[in-house]
């Protein structure tokens, strides 16, 4: 399993991870970005430091902000509430699909 790999129940939704750093002014507007579409959408989203793992730092370091949903990269330094709307269709419809 992945980063962010995660088992989870065919009734859970997508989960989307913003990667930052403090005191990063690209990742504030990310999380503003992610934290609009997730509450309209109705989806769990989470918050991890990119120095919090070793792992995380060397993956990451250089592209904070990082937004994934389901461990998948779908932005790095700047996501547009579209773009985020679209990666989370797409989720929807192949768990929908494999009903998973």
């Amino acid at each position: 399993m992945g980063l962010f790999a995660r088992k989870r129940s065919a009734a859970a939704g997508p989960r989307i991870t913003v990667i930052d750093r403090t005191g990063c002014h690209l990742c504030d507007q990310a999380v503003a970005v992610v934290d609009d579409v997730a509450r309209r959408a109705g989806v769990d989203w989470e918050r991890v430091d990119v120095d919090s793992s070793p792992e995380l730092l060397h993956k990451y370091a250089d592209l904070v902000p990082v937004v994934l949903v389901d461990g998948r990269e779908i932005a790095h330094w700047t996501v547009t509430g579209k773009a985020l709307t679209s990666a989370l269709a797409r989720g929807r419809s192949w768990r929908a699909r494999y009903n998973i």
